[in-house]
């Protein structure tokens, strides 16, 4: 720790004032903002991240970042803001939190952990900033959709004309089958004219 005073000569006299009885620079930190911000959106979300510059090397992996973001056109008091889960300079917006066709901007700012007990910081400044948008789905053009209509036309249409083919190669199975079960119907009516005439030649053959 340290001892801070002012000294100094007011009105033909010295003076000395004590600010800070016991000073702790590690206490008293203020970091330089983040910079060279950069981001790759996609449909599904976006990602933006950063660096660090003149940061001590045992201070890096303590430290909390704080991002902020609106729309284009609105004030930085309605921004939203958005803490990393981890130390690591790099966050995720996903894509429905952004609307479609909007220009977003972002800033970024950073302090040693709160849950450090051997440092203590202050928010850094903001850094500069950064304009993003979420990047739509892809649309097909209608020459895409069209080939591919014709490339599900032609198994579609070779599945219907198997399907209708098995029915009615499954239809003649059956047609035949039962022709087979009536066919000695068929012939009874040969069988009774036989009979008939069997019985007419033996009544005439008694008389």
């Amino acid at each position: 720790g340290y001892r801070v005073s002012l000294q100094g000569n007011f009105f033909g006299r010295n003076h000395k004032y004590v600010t800070f009885p016991v000073y702790n620079p590690r206490k008293h930190i203020k970091l330089d903002p983040p910079l060279n911000l950069q981001s790759n959106a996609t449909a599904s979300k976006c990602q933006i991240w950063w660096s660090v510059w003149n940061v001590p090397w045992y201070l890096v992996e303590i430290l909390q970042y704080e991002l902020q973001y609106k729309e284009y056109s609105m004030s930085w008091e309605v921004a939203l803001n958005k803490t990393p889960s981890s130390s690591l300079p790099q966050i995720e917006i996903e894509a429905t939190e952004l609307r479609s066709g909007i220009a977003y901007i972002a800033r970024v700012r950073c302090k040693v952990s709160e849950n450090e007990n051997s440092y203590h910081s202050q928010w850094s400044d903001w850094s500069q900033t950064i304009v993003f948008q979420r990047a739509d789905l892809p649309k097909l053009s209608e020459k895409t959709l069209n080939t591919t209509m014709q490339l599900l036309f032609i198994p579609l249409s070779f599945g219907t004309l198997l399907y209708l083919f098995w029915n009615c190669k499954l239809s003649s199975s059956c047609f035949l089958t039962l022709g087979q079960k009536v066919s000695p119907a068929l012939t009874f009516p040969r069988q009774l004219l036989s009979f008939s005439h069997s019985i007419v030649c033996t009544m005439g053959t008694s008389r």
